[in-house]
Formats: structure tokens, C-alpha cells, sequence
């Protein structure tokens, strides 16, 4: 059964979340099908992306699973086309894949910057590239990209993840300018302290820490960031383009 609970803004639409086998990527997926969207879930996990997609059928929702390492292109564009064969269509894509491997500046390997950024950066490259191409035969479409607070601020001991979120930031302006006039909007999100696995595995000191340079008091929940992305890939946001959401309780204007 359809959930009734929100307005199904979103019904008839068809989108992408990559990344989306668990944490706030699967908020986002799920968001998106309660407003009415078919959702294709990809993951590298094939199992967890099976899941929810069983998750989101159950919702009333058309849904498909598949695997996929966003910093491989030819996977990205098969994405795309398995997308397009199973729901008909690519209204929304949401590039949410990103990985940390995080140590401070001086210890960090060429192999640990280029594996962040490859994902990260260059994932959300090829995922914008690949999307864009349907939409803009379609003449709409909705791309909305992942970046973080970091990106704007930096964070001791995340100089690639940094870099690479920051770089997010300036591709979406790019895409956004580039895109405009086939009526296709490009907009980021930049989450700050949400509650995911990463974040609860932080020793207390540091979480209190950060909590308590949030003047909302407490941290973000997934459901929070999926929100957001949910009113960019919607008709509210249809003159919104080029922008970056700070969802962060208030913690960049400390």
C-alpha cells in the first residue's frame, strides 16, 4: 500500500540513490518512494541494495536493485540504462556514494587520497554526466549531489574526504549553469553531524564535542538529510539550481 502520510508530490517519478543499501542513502531512497517514486537502489553492496529495495516494494513502490561502483564509469552508465529498462524513465538522481578513509595530512597515502576521491569526486562526476543525458533529451530532471560540511570547513584528519566534498560543491554550480537551459536543476546538500554507523562509532569525547558546537543541541537524524533532498527533487525546488543545503542544526554559523 502507498503511504498516505506525506503529500505524494513525487508520484509517477523515477529515480537513483547510490549508495543507498543502508544509512542515509537508504533515508533518501526510502523518503523518496513514500512521496511516490520508483527508486532504483545502488549499492557495492548487492545484498544490503536487495533489501531495501524489498523495503520499498513493500512501501507500494516499484523497485530495483543494483550493484554498482559509482568510480567506475562503465558501471555508472549501465546504471543509468538499467534504471531506464526497468522504470521507463529518470526524473531524479541523488549521487549519495562516498567513502571516508580518514588520517591527518602528514601520514596520508597517494592511495588512500585517490581511493576517496575516485569514489567520492569522480563517482559523483560520472554519475551527473551519465544522468544528465537522459534528462536532457527529457528536457527536466533532477540531480542532487551529497557534499558535507567538511567540504566547507575542513576537519583534522580529512583532507582527501574534504577535498573531495568540496569539489562536489563546485561541480554541482558547474552542472547547474551547464544544464539550466534544458530545464534540468543540479543542487548539493552539505549534512553535518548525523546519526549514521560512522558517527555512533566515535569515542564520546568527540561526540560530545561536536554536539555541543550545535546550537539545535542534538545530532541530525538520516531522516533529516532525506527531507531535504526530497523538496530539491520536487516541484517546490523547480527554480532552485546551483545551490548547496547546509543541514547541520546551526553547527557552520558557530
Amino acid at each position: 500500500m502507498a503511504d498516505h502520510g506525506v503529500a505524494m508530490e513525487l508520484q509517477g517519478r523515477a529515480a537513483v540513490v547510490t549508495g543507498s543499501a543502508r544509512g542515509i542513502g537508504k533515508a533518501i531512497a526510502i523518503a523518496l518512494a513514500r512521496r511516490g517514486a520508483d527508486i532504483v537502489v545502488s549499492d557495492v553492496d548487492e545484498e544490503g541494495a536487495l533489501a531495501a529495495a524489498r523495503e520499498i516494494e513493500a512501501l507500494g513502490r516499484r523497485a530495483q536493485a543494483v550493484a554498482c561502483n559509482v568510480a567506475r564509469r562503465e558501471e555508472v552508465e549501465a546504471l543509468v540504462a538499467r534504471a531506464l529498462e526497468a522504470l521507463g524513465r529518470l526524473d531524479i538522481f541523488v549521487n549519495n556514494a562516498g567513502i571516508t578513509r580518514d588520517t591527518l595530512l602528514i601520514r596520508m597515502s597517494e592511495e588512500q587520497w585517490d581511493l576517496v576521491l575516485d569514489v567520492n569526486l569522480k563517482g559523483t562526476f560520472f554519475g551527473c554526466q551519465a544522468a544528465a543525458r537522459p534528462m536532457i533529451r527529457a528536457r527536466a530532471g533532477k540531480i542532487v549531489n551529497v557534499a558535507s560540511i567538511t567540504g566547507l570547513i575542513g576537519n583534522v584528519g580529512q583532507a582527501n574526504y574534504a577535498a573531495s566534498k568540496a569539489g562536489v560543491i563546485a561541480l554541482t554550480r558547474t552542472a547547474a549553469k551547464e544544464l539550466a537551459s534544458r530545464n534540468i536543476q543540479v543542487n548539493a546538500i552539505a549534512p553535518g553531524f548525523i546519526e549514521t554507523e560512522m558517527t555512533r562509532e566515535l569515542p564520546e569525547k568527540a561526540r560530545q564535542a561536536f554536539l555541543a558546537n550545535i546550537p539545535l543541541a542534538r545530532p541530525g537524524t538520516p531522516e533529516d538529510v532525506a527531507a531535504a533532498v526530497c523538496f530539491l527533487a520536487s516541484p517546490a525546488a523547480d527554480y532552485i539550481t546551483g545551490q548547496c543545503l547546509t543541514i547541520d542544526g546551526g553547527l557552520t554559523i558557530n
